[in-house]
């Protein structure tokens, strides 16, 4: 019988130089969940007066509040007018990212957004009428009520596109989310909606609505291309991109559901890692990895498997905060925003793709 023969320590390798966060046992198995940390190094600090802008998915209207909770310097391009009491400010959603532009998932309609705001392109004049009321196919559930008429439309987007514009021109970083690769595009103008037109507002025309799934190197070109927009408003510019832990409420690809989160979530981490790797500028933080990884066995999901916990939130931005930022000085107010998700609401109340659910078996 030959006997198992211990690993030879005759010369030194890389694995020796390793700290214990680099082994399965020693940073993940041995550990409480609680006590899982150095998840990210970051590759650049931030000070507390550097200007910070946040978009994306519903997962990342937690930043913005979490940075000004430590002090930070988040910025709103849009304040709430005066007179609108709390209620109004958050069914309108001022305050809920840097840009009044609603939930963007995709990295298409990130781009689609930098693009318009830059001037690289002009955005269609396509304005939903329903009941009455005008509304924007490119952020349907930020008005609830609606607008008064087509151009009213039109220039409040004109608005938010100037204050990206002059927003990026001024930021010291840019914090991204990720959520989604699927979308619905307009067959004619190539535009990109943030959710599928008849679900939130609108009407569907299968004529004129087509469905996209991005794999890698969709993604990958309009992150990059993104990217680019923004760095030429400002070069010093730079960008955290992290990818949602929040699953998809519903895959128009006809497969799975599950198995239809894990290639869209697979493909936005490993474009925001390849990223990463090219541009010194950009860099990666986990959020995805903290709340589905194996150690915390969906404990930081409420029932429904989708919404992540208040507990859950706080665990990602106490790993982002501490790694990234310096100890707290006093906070600063938040002045003219509206209140976040409370404990007992989650982020679904925000996802405006969470409306699908309704269209499932019951």
């Amino acid at each position: 019988m030959h006997q198992q023969q211990h690993p030879r320590q005759q010369h030194p390798h890389p694995y020796q130089a390793l700290r214990s966060r680099s082994f399965w046992r020693s940073a993940v198995a041995e550990p409480e969940p609680s006590a899982i940390g150095d998840l990210w190094t970051p590759r650049f600090s931030l000070g507390q007066d550097d200007p910070v802008l946040t978009a994306g998915s519903c997962f990342a209207r937690h930043i913005g509040p979490a940075l000004l909770d430590r002090g930070m310097n988040w910025r709103v391009t849009e304040p709430a007018p005066p007179g609108l009491t709390p209620a109004e400010r958050e069914s309108r959603q001022y305050g809920a990212f840097s840009f009044r532009t609603g939930n963007v998932y995709t990295a298409a309609g990130f781009r689609q957004w930098l693009s318009w705001a830059s001037g690289e392109t002009t955005p269609p004049d396509e304005v939903w009428y329903e009941d009455g009321r005008f509304f924007d196919p490119f952020r349907p559930s930020l008005e609830p009520d609606g607008h008064d008429s087509a151009e009213a439309v039109l220039a409040a987007r004109r608005t938010t596109l100037a204050a990206i514009g002059g927003a990026l021109a001024g930021a010291g970083c840019l914090i991204l989310t990720l959520g989604l690769t699927e979308a619905w595009e307009n067959r004619e103008t190539g535009a990109v909606y943030p959710v599928c037109p008849g679900t939130v507002r609108g009407t569907f025309d299968a004529r004129l609505h087509a469905f996209v799934n991005a794999g890698f190197a969709e993604v990958h070109r309009d992150l990059t291309a993104a990217l680019g927009l923004a760095r030429a408003a400002n070069p010093a510019l730079r960008v955290v991109l992290t990818v949602s832990p929040v699953p998809l409420t519903a895959t128009a690809t006809g497969g799975h559901a599950l198995t239809a989160t894990t290639y869209s979530k697979s493909v936005l981490r490993a474009v925001a890692g390849q990223l990463a790797q090219e541009h010194e500028y950009v860099d990666y933080f986990p959020a995805y990895e903290v709340i589905t990884g194996a150690p915390f066995k969906a404990g930081f999901y409420e029932p429904n498997l989708r919404t992540v916990t208040p507990d859950g939130v706080a665990f990602v931005m106490r790993q982002f905060l501490g790694a990234l930022t310096p100890p707290p000085a006093a906070p600063r107010p938040a002045v003219g925003l509206g209140p976040g998700p409370g404990p007992d609401r989650g982020e679904d109340i925000w996802c405006d793709d969470a409306v699908l659910d309704y269209y499932g078996p019951r």
